[in-house]
């Protein structure tokens, strides 16, 4: 088991910024790659970034590059996302996920976080 605790959202203004992390416990060595994903109300779950734990490659959803960047701290197994030149429509929950493998955008990681909320007003 792998147990994943997200912090960090909250209500920011429109062109702000946020961070959040992802704490990481349990089994971690089975972990692979780590990703997150966000739900608006009403919308279904998309992918918004994911990260290689081992190598460290990355990769982004059209929507977020240039203005998301996912990294992470092998000592503290913690995961990030620097959220940057935030628009209203990335107002959403925001889930913390990780999978031993495949293919980083698809959902079907193993394990979830509770999620946090990320509000960005215009």
């Amino acid at each position: 088991q792998v147990q994943l605790v997200e912090s960090g959202g909250g209500l920011v203004e429109a062109e702000g910024s946020l961070r959040l992390s992802c704490a990481a416990s349990g089994r971690t060595f089975i972990t692979s790659i780590m990703g997150w994903f966000r739900q608006a109300s009403g919308k279904e779950r998309e992918f918004v970034a994911a990260i290689i734990w081992s190598g460290g490659s990355t990769a982004y959803a059209d929507s977020v590059k240039g203005r998301f960047t996912i990294s992470r701290d092998i000592a503290k197994n913690t995961v990030y996302l620097q959220m940057n030149s935030l628009k209203p429509e990335d107002t959403a929950v925001y889930y913390c996920a990780s999978k031993r493998a495949g293919l980083v955008y698809s959902q079907d990681y193993d394990y979830w976080g509770q999620g946090t909320p990320v509000t960005v007003s215009s």
